[in-house]
């Protein structure tokens, strides 16, 4: 079965892959206190321009979510997101389980505006009975965001200032950060990122290992962050087995090499469904395409390809996501020509 249904549904690129294998019999301290976690977490400062940050290693994505909002976040303050973001869809409750709402937003291609977040952090305190209500204490976005669109420079900076200016912490869901830094359409780097956010993360599960990601404090962690990630459940014994991935991903700009092929291999796609003739929901520049499928072909294609069902477009049209990665071939493109 041809497979496009997401970026996480091989194992880890050989590279990774050899990188465990040959660390496999070496006895190393646990939970992350081991040399190569040390060495990808400079590696990391370094890509980042960020000599000052702390860098800390978590299993998952969710739980990187739960960790960083439920540790920094008082109890009193929740975390304003687009209501198409993770945390307030596909997490199962994660962040309410920790004590903490998610504020929605409204979105435009799944980001959300500065100027609509200023308003709805001002509103809240132009409420004379804002001490009965959720503080926003943190803003949340994703980048790429839930529908493959980026953020641009211009944007971050804005919802940067915003948060400065009501001095709450601006976290970066990056769990597929290497294809927006390596889309063809952006202007962020990561060093911009690292200037711009006080929070962020680099996904590794998404990009080429067999799991792990990345939390990068820009200014200061929590107090005793390392000991709330255990309190969360997130912290690994084998915490080896991350920094080991981290310093292959960050040696010979192995990361961005992972990102560049899967924004190649999403163009690929994107045009192939272009010449068959197949319309697009929104124009994304990274490797997640969505395109709106008649119903009737959705489940005869369903019988030869994966892919994940997204939302209703109307009553005969789905609209469906196909996604790329590090091990997207043009053999496997190939193959889905001749099937459309």
């Amino acid at each position: 079965m041809l497979s496009f249904e997401s970026d996480y549904i091989t194992g880890a690129h050989p590279k990774v892959l050899e990188a465990l294998i040959a660390t496999n019999y070496e006895p190393l301290p646990g939970y992350g206190d081991d040399k190569y976690c040390a060495r990808a977490k400079e590696k990391i400062k370094a890509a980042c321009q960020a000599p000052d940050a702390e860098v800390f290693f978590v299993a998952g994505g969710t739980q990187t979510n739960r960790t960083v909002i439920g540790s920094v976040l008082h109890d009193f303050e929740g975390v304003i997101a687009a209501e198409t973001g993770h945390i307030a869809l596909h997490e199962a409750g994660a962040i309410e389980a920790t004590g903490h709402k998610v504020i929605t937003l409204p979105h435009k291609n799944g980001k959300i505006d500065a100027a609509a977040l200023d308003a709805k952090i001002k509103s809240f305190y132009a409420d004379d009975s804002y001490q009965h209500m959720v503080f926003p204490g943190m803003v949340y976005i994703s980048h790429p965001t839930e529908y493959g669109t980026l953020y641009s420079k211009e944007e971050l900076t804005a919802i940067s200032s915003v948060c400065r200016a009501y001095n709450i912490p601006l976290f970066m869901d990056g769990a597929r950060l290497g294809y927006g830094l390596c889309s063809y359409e952006t202007d962020l780097t990561l060093p911009k990122i690292a200037q711009l956010c006080d929070i962020f993360y680099i996904g590794g599960t998404k990009m080429g290992a067999l799991c792990g990601e990345a939390i990068v404090f820009t200014r200061n962690a929590p107090a005793h962050f390392f000991t709330m990630i255990k309190q969360h459940g997130a912290l690994t014994a084998k915490g080896r087995l991350l920094g080991v991935q981290f310093d292959a991903l960050f040696s010979d700009n192995l990361y961005f090499e992972i990102g560049k092929h899967a924004i190649d291999m999403a163009e690929k796609l994107k045009a192939i469904f272009k010449e068959k003739g197949y319309k697009f929901f929104m124009q994304s520049p990274t490797n997640q395409q969505f395109v709106i499928l008649e119903n009737a072909k959705l489940q005869e294609l369903k019988e030869k390809v994966t892919f994940s069902i997204w939302e209703p477009y109307d009553e005969n049209h789905t609209v469906v996501r196909f996604a790329t990665a590090w091990s997207t071939t043009n053999e496997d493109l190939e193959v889905l020509k001749e099937i459309l």
